[in-house]
């Protein structure tokens, strides 16, 4: 039983031209919209860069890294999984998780902090908010005019960019309203009713009339089921197989659990950066030190019986979270099809801790070594490098698509934004090599 997706759930801010390339007679195309939706996304060049984007550790380190790329596939995969089993349309869900980190610039939340720094006179970054940004203007497929649309939709649509008087209108994908709105982890503006500029949110001020469009008739600051259910999958992946690799890459020791003192730090910064209390976190640590798999990967050595113990763990642990979220949903909402606005994902208390718990393993010990701190500060380095060249530079400087609507954009502020779109387009080895020409060239400035 699937959930009852309306018409307008499944509209288009452009209505799909039919296709003209087929054989005579040929079998009619019985995809729905959704299943087109996240087809469109599994072929989106921005989705491919995301191989070659950091998750945690770069893409080039170790035998078996996990990218933005398998990170993402891994979401999905959950996503799917919970979508289906509470009846919200898989292919829906599935295309959240694949897509949640698609606005991702190089260099994951480093790279996002040192881009909102250099966007400081456009507005800012937010990879959420670039996520949209990509989806519905910046991923080419889809073009118009401006003028069309149902319903007014093409209003929504805006110029290329944003940028007004560039010519054609991009609709990026082109994606149905439930499966952008499925895509907004925090489906909002930059800034609250006060003025106040919010920390996360899912569209630029630019292109808040496209979020406005996506959010016709939804509750106002409430995110639908199945952006619930991409972002508990986000926490599930990235709480586990994080840890996983920290673990496999000798940066994780789980004896930490056993280690009363170091765990009570543990749980104090958890508790700071992720939410909770620190003693939620550390009956959390009292529950996973009870599980055998636990205690195994707490004396990892590398072997083949260790390896076959690790996957156990994540694959018992990610079974573990995802039937908490379901069973929490189902004792709350009932057993019928849910779907967008008829339910809230229900996570059981206990569980959200152990996950944060998890998540906290993962930043004291990986991303606060000292060694990868040292190579966030290079990295951010090489992103402002890159940032000042190419607005240098201006458009002769800039990919084709990005330098035409550098050369449409009516203020510094319009050309600053299509600058940092091309910057944080740029797979890690791009941007390296272009670090090279604009260290050359900055010499030649000094």
């Amino acid at each position: 039983m699937r959930y009852p997706y309306s018409d307008h759930d499944q509209q288009r801010r452009l209505p799909d031209r039919p296709k003209t390339l087929g054989l005579p007679g040929a079998v009619v195309d019985g995809r729905d919209s959704f299943d087109r939706d996240r087809a469109r996304v599994l072929h989106s060049a921005a989705l491919r860069r995301l191989a070659d984007k950091t998750q945690v550790v770069g893409p080039g380190s170790g035998d078996t890294p996990r990218t933005r790329l398998t990170h993402s596939l891994e979401v999905a995969q959950i996503a799917r999984g919970i979508g289906k089993t509470l009846g919200a349309d898989p292919d829906l869900t599935e295309l959240a998780g694949l897509s949640h980190d698609i606005g991702h610039p190089p260099y994951g939340h480093n790279g996002e902090r040192a881009l909102d720094e250099a966007a400081a006179d456009c507005g800012g970054f937010e990879g959420n908010a670039q996520t949209l940004r990509i989806l519905a203007r910046l991923e080419p497929k889809v073009l118009g005019d401006g003028s069309e649309g149902a319903s007014g939709a093409g209003a929504g649509a805006a110029s290329a960019a944003g940028i007004a008087g560039a010519a054609p209108v991009s609709y990026g994908l082109n994606l149905t309203r439930a499966s952008l709105d499925a895509a907004c982890k925090y489906p909002w503006g930059p800034v609250d009713e006060h003025g106040n500029k919010r920390a996360k949110y899912s569209a630029y001020a630019e292109d808040v009339e496209t979020l406005e469009w996506i959010r016709e008739g939804a509750p106002e600051g409430r995110k639908c089921l199945e952006a619930q259910i991409m972002d508990w999958s986000d926490d599930v992946a990235y709480s586990v197989h994080d840890v996983e690799d920290g673990i496999l890459s000798g940066r994780i020791d789980f004896g930490v659990l056993w280690d009363l003192v170091e765990l009570a730090a543990l749980a104090e910064k958890g508790a700071r950066v992720f939410g909770g209390t620190p003693e939620e976190l550390l009956e959390a640590a009292d529950r996973l030190r009870a599980m055998t798999l636990i205690s195994r990967a707490a004396d990892f050595r590398g072997s083949m019986q260790d390896l076959a113990a690790l996957k156990a763990m994540t694959s018992e642990l990610v079974s573990r979270f995802v039937t908490a979220a379901v069973t929490g949903t189902r004792q709350r909402f009932g057993e019928g099809a849910l779907g967008r606005y008829a339910a809230d994902l229900v996570i059981p208390e206990p569980v959200q801790a152990e996950v944060t718990l998890l998540k906290s393993v993962a930043v004291l010990y990986v991303m606060d070594e000292a060694q990868h701190l040292a190579n966030q500060q290079r990295q951010r380095e090489r992103i402002f490098r890159v940032t000042d060249y190419l607005w240098r530079g201006g458009s002769g400087a800039l990919d084709p698509m990005f330098s035409s609507w550098f050369d449409a954009a009516a203020s510094d502020r319009e050309a600053r934004r299509v600058v940092i779109d091309q910057v944080a387009s740029l797979t890690e080895s791009r941007l390296e090599r272009l670090d090279k020409r604009a260290s050359g060239i900055s010499a030649a400035w000094a």
